[in-house]
């Protein structure tokens, strides 16, 4: 059997896949635009768990080549280790250091030396969940449990309140489940995650539709009026439609201000279902809160001129794949996502929580 040839990327193919990934572009496209296979893509990004890693450096105190180059030269020309390092500018302890880790006068090659340097400094970060095995115990128990990071996060700032030690970041959380250099947490405990992914991936990444950019008449929502930035007035809402299994669909609504969530089940994904469930919602509110409405450009709201005749509510639809736009709604939909799955053996949300 013919072995296959290994697939090497230089360190700028790497800098444009971690660029590419972070814009939300799948791996299948990736690879394309590098003419190899998606899968290729993915050995890039697996080692790090689709978090792209920090870049290393030279701490500005260390030495550099040009100043290895000059010692070597300065030993060829027999000359003292205290007026290698007067030339240098350095102290003539620095300069012996760096001869005896490196094979001693005789033996002294700059360029040698150089990477050695660079291959002992390299010293990750210690995780902190693998330094606190309190902290990685309650971690781990509430995972287990089916809580997100950020629940987790949140709860430990309120269970213990003025301990540094036992709190942490949800994307430290992240981190340490995807990175499993780490070793402080299980692999297993990825499956408790509600998205079930094997890597991280960008918040800029959404869903493709055929019927998107096709919407007429659709008001940017840059357009959207300044104050329901700042979040301070309530009636403004950002909404979207999550498929389930068995072709089961599900409006969601949260409001801006408040961060209410309604649910409104349809029976399909078609314009005319999803419209007129949202008109009949919408005249179960007072108008002073429900003023308008962010959608995604999904083709479910094409007839959206239809709903701001019948309601007088204003829709705004967002940038090509720029789910943060509607950050709030993004959010809810993920956590729905643990009770409202795709997979058809997973049980569906209680009806009782429709409205």
């Amino acid at each position: 059997m013919k072995q296959r040839r290994r697939i090497y990327y230089s360190e700028a193919q790497r800098a444009e896949i971690w660029d590419r990934w972070k814009r939300g572009e799948p791996q299948s496209a990736i690879g394309r635009s590098f003419d190899r296979a998606s899968s290729s893509i993915y050995n890039v990004l697996a080692p790090t768990g689709g978090i792209r890693p920090v870049p290393r450096k030279r701490p500005d105190i260390s030495l550099t080549l040009t100043e290895r180059e000059e010692i070597s030269r300065g030993i060829a020309c027999k000359q003292s280790i205290r007026w290698i390092a007067a030339r240098l500018n350095r102290s003539p302890s620095t300069i012996s250091r760096e001869i005896q880790r490196n094979n001693g006068l005789r033996a002294y090659r700059a360029t040698k030396a150089d990477k050695a340097a660079w291959e002992r400094a390299h010293r990750p970060k210690p995780c902190k969940l693998a330094m606190n095995s309190a902290l990685s115990d309650a971690v781990s128990i509430k995972l287990e449990l089916e809580w997100s990071p950020q629940q987790i996060s949140g709860w430990l700032k309120r269970e213990y309140p003025g301990n540094g030690a036992m709190q942490i970041s949800h994307e430290t959380i992240y981190k340490t489940l995807f990175i499993q250099a780490r070793g402080a947490l299980k692999k297993e405990l990825q499956q408790h995650l509600r998205s079930k992914r094997a890597i991280r991936r960008s918040v800029h990444t959404g869903k493709e539709y055929d019927t998107r950019g096709q919407i007429p008449d659709m008001v940017s929502i840059r357009e959207r009026p300044a104050s329901v930035e700042d979040r301070a007035l309530p009636g403004h809402w950002e909404g979207d439609l999550i498929a389930g299994s068995n072709n089961s669909y599900i409006a969601t609504l949260v409001e801006r201000h408040t961060r209410y969530v309604m649910l409104i089940k349809v029976a399909d994904r078609k314009t005319k279902t999803v419209i007129d469930a949202l008109i009949q919602h919408a005249r179960r509110l007072p108008d002073e809160l429900y003023k308008s409405l962010a959608w995604d450009r999904g083709g479910e709201l094409s007839d959206h001129k239809r709903f701001t005749l019948a309601t007088d509510i204003q829709v705004y639809f967002c940038d090509p794949r720029s789910p943060w736009q509607r950050g709030s709604n993004e959010n809810t939909n993920g956590l729905l996502r643990q009770y409202f799955p795709r997979e058809p053996t997973c049980q569906f949300i209680r009806r009782s929580t429709w409205t």
